[in-house]
């Protein structure tokens, strides 16, 4: 099995055709990703692929959850907690930032989810009605 680290994942998915180096990096990725070898991507990589499309190249939450799902119904990729991944792209569709929606899904486990962020994060949570409930801790210890 290879390990995929985020740059392979973003010349896969992303054309730059200004860019010559670029463009043989995207035939080495595409040789690599669709030779059927098993292939493995950590919910890390899949986290800075999120945030090199949106704030690199600009793309749409819906854009990026579409290319999210093509990644994961290649079936020789193997994708670190894709039950994780899969909740983040349903609840960033939602209105929610995909950091902060990959971060919700990877304490499913946990009673709730504790943070200072009230302005997106626990604000939009809450909206959504997601458990475990994120909570916001004061700023002023006693």
């Amino acid at each position: 099995m290879i390990g995929l680290d985020t740059n392979v994942l973003a010349r896969y998915y992303i054309e730059d055709a200004a860019d010559q180096e670029a463009q043989r990096q995207r035939l080495a990725a595409q040789r690599l990703i669709e030779s059927g070898q098993p292939l493995m991507i950590a919910k890390t990589v899949v986290l800075e692929l999120e945030w090199v499309m949106r704030g690199y190249y600009g793309f749409a939450p819906a854009e990026i959850v579409a290319t999210l799902r093509h990644l994961l119904s290649l079936p020789q990729v193997k994708v670190e907690d894709r039950d994780a991944i899969e909740q983040a792209m349903a609840n960033c569709l939602a209105g929610l930032d995909f950091a902060d929606a990959l971060h919700h899904a990877s304490y499913r486990e946990c009673s709730a989810v504790a943070s200072f962020d009230n302005r997106g994060f626990a604000r939009r949570a809450r909206q959504l009605g997601l458990a475990p409930a994120v909570t916001l801790l004061s700023r002023h210890v006693p």
